[in-house]
C-alpha cells in the first residue's frame, strides 16, 4: 500500500502533500426490545489526499485508486484557487517523518471472537433491563470498529496505525402510571473485547437507577452548591472548556480568543487540565493523528491559569505554538480536523467522596449525562438522575435536572474536585465530524452557586 500512495503523491505538484488509505470495518448487532433487528457487517475503503501550495491549503476524497489523477488534478486546481483568493496564508508547523507500524495491544482481538457469540452476549445483556417489568422498551446495541491507516507524506513519513473499538450501549425506558424515565448503559474501549465480558453488576445497577426514578422527585430549580460525578464532569470538562481549547475554534473568534490567550487566570486554583490521548488501553488512546504527529499529552491548565491549546500542524503554525498531535477524521472520507483525545480534570488525591459531600453540607449530587448544549460561553446540560444532600448526608433520588451556566464564572467557582479518575468507556464527540473516539472522564467537581433547573 505504500508503494500505490507514495506512486499517488508523485501526482501531486506541491510545496507539501500527503495521502490517507484507510480500510473501515464495521459490526453492529442491534435489539429493540426483546427482537434481534439488526445483524450488519460491513467494510469500506477510501482515499484522502491533501496539498499546501503557496499558502492554499485543500483536500479531496476519493475511494477507487483509479480515480487517483483525477483526484490530485482536482486538487491542485482548488489549492492554486485558494492560494489566489486567501487572505491569511496557511502553512505548517514542523515535525519530524515518522516511519512506523503500530497496532495497540489489545487483551482479546474482536476478530477473534464469532459473529454467534457477540450476539449471544447482546442478547443477554438486554434480556438484563427487561427482566423488570416496568421496563417497557430497550434499544441496546454491540457495535465493532476498526480502523487501519495508511499515511505518507512529500516529507518522508511511512506511518501504518490499526484502531479496534468495542462498545455496547444504548437506553432503556420504564414506565409507571403516566410517569416515563429512560437510562443510559455504556460499556466499551480500545482494549479489545474483554472489557465487553462479565459486565452484569453493572447491568442490574443501571436498571435499579431506572426503577428509583420513577419514585423520585422533580428537582426544584434555583441555585445549588452541586457535585458532579465522574461523568458529568467529564461532559462539562468536555463541552463546555475543551472545545474552546481547540485551535481550529478560537482562531476565528478574536473576542474569544483574547480571553483565552495563554497565561490567563481562567479557573480556581484548584482547576487543572489535561489532553492525554497516550494513556494505554483507554478509549481515547492512539499514537499518531491522522497528519502522522505523534500524540502527546497536553497540560490545557494548570490552577486555573491557562497553559495550552490542542493543534493541527495548521493552527499550531498560525498561533506560533507546537502541534499537539490532535488532528483527526472520522473516517476515510474526511480531511482531519483538530480534536480531543481523552480530556479531563486532574484529580485532588487529598479529596475523597465523604470530604467532597461535608464540604458540600447541603447541596445536590448529580450523576450521568443526558446530553446538552453550548452556545459561545454558556452552556446547559442534562444530568441522568441526581440526590439532595443535606448535611453532608445523601438523601432523596430527584429526577429531570438541567444544570446551565457560563464556562468562565463557573470555572471560578470549582471549589474542590476528587482524588479518584473515572474515564468514559464509550466516547463520542459530534463537532463537523463523528469521533468515536473522543473519551472525557476525570474526578468528581463541586461547583459553587451553580443554576439548576427542572424540566
Amino acid at each position: 500500500m505504500f508503494d500505490t500512495l507514495k506512486a499517488m503523491l508523485g501526482r501531486i505538484g506541491a510545496d507539501y502533500a500527503d495521502v490517507r488509505h484507510e480500510v473501515k470495518k464495521e459490526t453492529v448487532v442491534g435489539f429493540n426490545g426483546k427482537e434481534l433487528t439488526r445483524v450488519t457487517t460491513n467494510s469500506t475503503d477510501g482515499f484522502v489526499m491533501r496539498a499546501l501550495y503557496k499558502g492554499g491549503f485543500s483536500s479531496v476524497a476519493f475511494t477507487r485508486p483509479e480515480d487517483a489523477p483525477k483526484a490530485a488534478a482536482a486538487l491542485m486546481e482548488n489549492t492554486r484557487l485558494l492560494a489566489r483568493t486567501i487572505k491569511v496564508p496557511a502553512s505548517l508547523a514542523k515535525v519530524a517523518a515518522a516511519r512506523e507500524y503500530f497496532r495497540p495491544e489489545m487483551s482479546e482481538d474482536p476478530s477473534a471472537v464469532s459473529l454467534e457469540e457477540k450476539i449471544e452476549l447482546a442478547r443477554a445483556y438486554n434480556a438484563i433491563p427487561l427482566k423488570n417489568p416496568k421496563v417497557v422498551s430497550t434499544n441496546l446495541a454491540y457495535t465493532e470498529t476498526s480502523r487501519d491507516k495508511h499515511f505518507v507524506s512529500t516529507e518522508g513519513a511511512e506511518i501504518r496505525e490499526e484502531l479496534v473499538t468495542v462498545s455496547f450501549s444504548g437506553m432503556a425506558t420504564a414506565k409507571e402510571g403516566a410517569l416515563t424515565q429512560s437510562i443510559n448503559f455504556m460499556i466499551g474501549g480500545s482494549d479489545g473485547f474483554s472489557t465487553l465480558r462479565n459486565r452484569e453488576p453493572l447491568f442490574n445497577e443501571r436498571t435499579e437507577l431506572l426503577d428509583r426514578l420513577l419514585t423520585a422527585k422533580p428537582v426544584t430549580g434555583g441555585a445549588y452548591n452541586v457535585l458532579l460525578d465522574h461523568e458529568l464532569g467529564g461532559v462539562f470538562t468536555h463541552e463546555a472548556f475543551g472545545h474552546f481549547s481547540e485551535g481550529d475554534i478560537v482562531e476565528n473568534m478574536p473576542d474569544l480568543r483574547k480571553k483565552m490567550h495563554l497565561g490567563a487566570q481562567l479557573g480556581s486554583p484548584a482547576v487543572s487540565i489535561v489532553d492525554d490521548p497516550t494513556l494505554p488501553h483507554q478509549l481515547g488512546f492512539y499514537k499518531y493523528d491522522d497528519e502522522g504527529v505523534p500524540a502527546r499529552r497536553v497540560e490545557l491548565m494548570r490552577d486555573g491559569v491557562l497553559r495550552g491549546r490542542l493543534h493541527s500542524r495548521r493552527t499550531a503554525a498560525a498561533f506560533g505554538e507546537p502541534p499537539t498531535g490532535h488532528c483527526v477524521a472520522e473516517d476515510y472520507r474526511f480531511a482531519p480536523m483538530v480534536r480531543m483525545g481523552t480530556i479531563m480534570i486532574l484529580p485532588d488525591p487529598a479529596m475523597n467522596l465523604d470530604r467532597l459531600l461535608a464540604r458540600l453540607g447541603d447541596g445536590l449530587y448529580l450523576c450521568g449525562s443526558k446530553g446538552g448544549q453550548t452556545s459561545g460561553e454558556n452552556f446547559t446540560f442534562g444530568a441522568a438522575y441526581g440526590f439532595e444532600v443535606k448535611g453532608g448526608k445523601i438523601a432523596g433520588m430527584v429526577r429531570d435536572i438541567n444544570i446551565m451556566g457560563n464556562l468562565f464564572s463557573t470555572l471560578k467557582n470549582i471549589a474542590a474536585v476528587g482524588g479518584d479518575v473515572h474515564l468514559s468507556e464509550r466516547g463520542g464527540c459530534g463537532k463537523g465530524q463523528t469521533n468515536i473516539r473522543s473519551c472525557h472522564g476525570g474526578p468528581q467537581v463541586l461547583i459553587n452557586n451553580a443554576v439548576v433547573g427542572g424540566r
